[in-house]
């Protein structure tokens, strides 16, 4: 039986890595008496596999880990036991049943979307009128925007213009001293654009210079699908346990 949940990670929990987050969870499921399902072989571990590795600092309300059981309680019952093994930072938001044939979060996701808030002591450069002029003339009135991105081994021109579905300057809270952005961007193993790198690169068409550490990224939910036909949040591809 497969097992989507959904979590969400903040507070001193956001510098814990992946390999810890993973690890955390397995001990977890444990604590929290879920019938796991082990694989077979010399060193069994857990089923268990992440939609979207979250960044060191990058806190979220929208994670996913997908997980196979040999029986399970009910959605409301896997849940209480399951925050009842969590520390502060890590609550665990759902808990549903997949279809059998269900393809792993991890090999479905096509993008993300986040908000970006000026960290406490970084100031907005610009108003938020300037920065939706400027948005608007870098995002929207371009067919292409293309920018050269350096890896390990080689570097490679790719078009940001087909990777970044949506980008928006909001006023946080009716506060226009300082406004955020929210984004939605192309996720997973092969077409993975950073938020931090988006910025930079519209920053640099500005003129102006980002800093390191300017921002706090927040990741607001995880989707399958593509621009063309809609995109789908993970959640919504499992159904409540009764």
């Amino acid at each position: 039986m497969k097992i989507r949940i959904k979590f969400s990670k903040g507070g001193s929990m956001k510098f814990i890595g992946h390999l810890d987050t993973m690890r955390y969870f397995q001990k977890a499921m444990r604590r929290a008496d879920i019938d796991i399902a082990y694989s077979t072989g010399f060193s069994p571990h857990q089923i268990m596999s992440f939609a979207a590795p979250l960044g060191v600092g990058i806190t979220s309300e929208g994670e996913y880990l997908d997980i196979e059981v040999h029986s399970t309680r009910s959605t409301e019952a896997s849940l209480s036991a399951l925050n009842a093994a969590m520390v502060e930072g890590f609550t665990v938001k759902d808990y549903r049943r997949l279809k059998d044939d269900s393809k792993t979060a991890m090999s479905i996701v096509s993008c993300a979307d986040y908000t970006l808030t000026f960290r406490e002591g970084y100031a907005c450069p610009l108003s938020p009128e300037a920065l939706r002029e400027g948005l608007h003339a870098f995002y929207e009135v371009p067919a292409e925007i293309p920018v050269i991105k350096k890896t390990k081994k080689s570097e490679k021109t790719i078009d940001l213009k087909q990777l970044l579905y949506d980008f928006q300057v909001l006023e946080d809270e009716g506060d226009e001293v300082h406004p955020k952005f929210y984004l939605k961007l192309s996720t997973g193993s092969l077409d993975n654009l950073k938020p931090e790198f988006l910025m930079e690169h519209f920053y640099r068409f500005l003129g102006l210079d980002l800093k390191d550490f300017t921002f706090q990224v927040h990741r607001l939910d995880v989707y399958t699908g593509d621009k063309r036909n809609g995109f789908l949040s993970l959640n919504d591809m499992g159904t409540v346990i009764v």
